[in-house]
């Protein structure tokens, strides 16, 4: 059985070789960012999900940032090799901050005290839904991306920067550009040590 969206998805991949060469200008690429967060699907339609998305000198900073942070607390030539992959980072296009909104989150917890517990979960899964709706509509426009975890080292400097509310909390990056690099095979475990079948 063929699939439109399955081979779509098979496509994407991760992507560190980054680079500035996309047809696709500005405009286009933050409508198509905003309208895949958007149309990720969140529990109890919560949109709990936020993003500010950077470009050119703007991201570049963000991942200046990255690294100063972390000259706090790494040094030699673990620093070395983390700066030269943020650099790799800063020389794509723009980098999407995902956060989520976390008095939408409790808002819900006090709303609906019975499963108060489960609602940080659910936006977990939320936010991760809405990275790969991004990622995915990326990859169709023609464009690489990582995701990255440099939260909470960067969160104070980020939203001291961009005036991010305090409400908001970072959860993830995804750097994103050209691709400068053919992509490598990608492993599959055995279906059999993944999956169940009944019925």
């Amino acid at each position: 059985m063929s699939s439109q969206w399955l081979e779509l998805i098979t496509q994407r991949r991760t992507q560190y070789a980054l680079g500035r060469n996309a047809s696709i200008d500005k405009a286009a690429t933050s409508e198509l960012i905003k309208k895949a967060i958007k149309l990720a699907p969140s529990s109890f339609n919560s949109q709990s999900s936020r993003a500010v998305i950077l470009y050119g000198e703007q991201s570049v900073k963000f991942w200046n940032l990255v690294k100063q942070e972390l000259a706090k607390l790494i040094s030699g030539d673990a620093l070395v090799a983390t700066s030269a992959k943020l650099d790799s980072f800063a020389a794509g296009l723009g980098t999407v901050l995902f956060f989520e909104d976390q008095d939408t989150v409790k808002g819900l917890q006090e709303k609906f005290a019975l499963y108060a517990d489960n609602f940080p979960v659910w936006s977990e899964q939320s936010s991760g839904m809405a990275q790969f709706a991004v990622w995915v509509a990326l990859r169709e426009a023609g464009l690489g991306a990582s995701l990255q975890h440099y939260n909470p080292v960067v969160d104070a400097a980020a939203a001291a920067e961009w005036n991010i509310p305090s409400s908001w909390k970072l959860r993830a990056q995804m750097p994103f550009g050209s691709n400068e690099a053919p992509f490598g095979e990608k492993a599959f475990i055995d279906d059999a040590d993944r999956f169940i079948e009944a019925g």
